[in-house]
């Protein structure tokens, strides 16, 4: 997920640029770059490291150029270096490009053009865009772009610049957002509208497939190569909160983009044809994996149970036993692993001490290390063997969110691959399961847009309740985890997570009338003894808040209420059944007044022991 800026207008566009990246940088902050038309030369800045890096190599340029490009970056691929930051040119060095988005085909169409006499100088997938628009470019650089983007599958947000016209920028979008934003006498194109709202609050917001082209005159806006209007929207939100895309919190916005990051994710790795699992950034190879003996997966917080979940999934269909450890434990322990032992290293932000420190311990063990992050150049990153990047984008909220779900979907791709190697996993089994997988991104915005009332009316009950339980069976408990821990760390109400089978073990002394009780019920094979364990719940009088798939006929008949989510694989229930829980945690801390981004005594990343 990273931050576009475009400007076309009547002053120096580097400021305007910048400015514009300074209130996108929360969108990525690896790398950033300029580009503009300057005594009619494309001018290029790039450079690693956050925004005031960038700041500190133009200052003491002469800018005067009034056309250009800006963008701030979020890694996907290639490590944040000078040379893999945004904007990025063809061989003259005549047209830039910047890009949101991943190209699945990158590959395949930089061998084609590099047989074309194309020369790359970045390890990027966006190198291939100014390249596509360089070998198509006529004169008319609308038509290079439309002739670039029919080339292209996967998703982008895209602004090109050219030498040549030193009056025209050229933006097209699939998928990743881009507005245009119109001033007075001057233009924008822009990933999200803070970049834009202190120039003006006139908007239009691109829509899938569409190609605009802004001049000095104004925008054009093309739809399968004929002109549409478009409606001009007004922005009435104030700055801050334009930051936040108009949510109150980012916590709910990070909420809301995770269908969003569900595709990002899944983008390119799952086969046409639904026979297999693309991950390009593997290598290991068929007798790699049947040397395994053992797994083990190792993360803290949220990401250990993410683990947690990968647990069950892995034991399920790879018939390996599997071992979740905390990493602070882990690496105190003298874990039992060596060179036949996958250990699986989970952490969002790449850079967890506990968990950065594990993985050196099992390297150390010369046990094969793959690691499932979201940051691409982080230490875990360029110390483990093999990589699975989760594309999720930056999260600005401590409590973590869209990592979470799609830290899921890289144990379960991961899982897929090493099933397919192992000839554990039939055929059948993995289209069945990645036609699931690929349908969870569209479930996730169903659950967002139906159940946002209902749950935010659900968490009043937390105003007068500093207590409230969490309970399931099998993958239903690891969400519980989770659950628990999302609404303790937010709104302050002390919460736990057990295992409903181990209530009658001591649990039930702690239920009391009308003490709220979450019970997901997802998982078909353990339904029966879940709805007894409710009953017992039920038998002290709790409050008790059901979680099931649409058609469950039966929860209904045992709990106060119900939360109904889209029915998937009971396996894929995690991705789904979490999302509620989010919402839930979230509305409780905004009714108890709590600081939901900044939650008392916790950081967003912990890089101490």
């Amino acid at each position: 997920m990273c931050g576009i800026v475009g400007y076309i207008g009547k002053n120096p566009a580097v400021p305007v640029l910048l400015n514009g990246l300074k209130k996108l940088e929360y969108r990525g902050y690896d790398s950033a770059g300029v580009a503009v038309i300057d005594g009619g030369k494309l001018v290029l800045n790039r450079s690693v490291g956050k925004l005031h890096m960038l700041e500190g190599k133009i200052n003491g340029y002469v800018h005067n150029g009034t056309i250009g490009i800006g963008h701030t970056r979020w890694a996907t691929h290639g490590r944040p270096s000078d040379n893999n930051s945004h904007p990025h040119t063809d061989c003259t060095g005549k047209i830039a490009a910047v890009h949101n988005g991943i190209i699945e085909n990158y590959l395949e169409l930089k061998e084609w053009l590099e047989k074309e006499g194309h020369v790359f100088s970045s390890e990027t997938d966006t190198e291939v865009l100014p390249h596509l628009v360089e070998q198509f470019y006529q004169g008319d650089l609308f038509e290079a772009v439309k002739q670039m983007t029919a080339k292209l599958r996967g998703s982008y947000a895209t602004v090109v610049l050219a030498e040549d016209n030193p009056d025209t920028l050229v933006a097209a979008r699939k998928d990743n957002p881009l507005i245009v934003g119109i001033g007075d006498g001057e233009y924008f194109f822009a990933s999200d509208i803070p970049a834009v709202i202190s120039y003006t609050r006139k908007i239009i917001v691109l829509e899938d497939g569409e190609i605009a082209v802004l001049t000095r005159e104004g925008v054009t806006i093309y739809q399968d190569g004929r002109q549409v209007e478009k409606e001009i929207q007004t922005i009435t939100w104030d700055t801050k909160a334009a930051e936040k895309g108009g949510y109150p919190h980012f916590m709910i916005k990070e909420i809301c983009e995770q269908p969003r990051a569900l595709r990002d994710t899944l983008s390119g790795r799952i086969a046409p044809d639904y026979s297999g699992v693309d991950l390009k950034e593997f290598n290991l190879t068929t007798e790699d994996v049947k040397k395994f003996r053992k797994v083990a997966i190792v993360a803290c917080g949220t990401a250990y149970h993410a683990g947690i979940v990968g647990k069950y999934a892995m034991e399920k269909m790879l018939r390996l036993p599997v071992e979740v450890d905390i990493a602070s434990e882990f690496r105190y322990r003298d874990p039992l692993i060596d060179s036949d032992t996958l250990v699986v290293i989970i952490s969002q932000s790449g850079e967890t001490a506990d968990t950065l420190a594990a993985l050196r311990l099992a390297k150390e063990k010369d046990a094969r290390v793959v690691a499932i992050t979201n940051v691409v150049g982080s230490s875990i990153a360029r110390e483990a063997d093999h990589v699975i990047y989760t594309w999720a984008g930056p999260e600005i909220a401590v409590a973590s969110t869209k990592a979470y779900i799609t830290q899921l979907i890289g144990i379960y791709l991961l899982t897929l691959f090493l099933g397919k190697h192992l000839g554990t996993i039939k055929p059948d089994e993995v289209s069945q399961i990645l036609h699931y997988i690929y349908r969870l991104p569209n479930q996730a915005q169903e659950v967002l847009d139906t159940l946002n009332e209902q749950l935010d009316r659900m968490a009043t009950v937390f105003k007068k309740w500093e207590d409230t339980f969490f309970v399931g069976r099998g993958l239903d408990y690891a969400v519980a985890m989770e659950g628990s821990l999302k609404l303790k760390e937010i709104s302050y109400v002390h919460a736990e997570a057990y295992a409903a089978g181990e209530l009658k073990h001591g649990t039930l002394a702690l239920i009391v009338k009308d003490v709220p009780v979450l019970a997901l019920c997802t998982q078909d094979d353990v339904f029966e003894k879940t709805v007894s364990n409710i009953k017992e719940i039920k038998a002290r009088e709790a409050h008790v808040i059901g979680v099931a798939f649409q058609g469950n006929k039966e929860i209904h008949k045992v709990v106060d209420e119900v939360v109904y989510i889209p029915e998937t694989l009971p396996l894929l229930a995690p991705v789904l059944t979490v999302i509620p829980l989010q919402m839930l945690a979230y509305y409780a801390a905004a009714h108890r007044n709590c600081d939901v981004d900044q939650p008392r005594n916790l950081a967003k990343s912990v890089t101490v022991e």
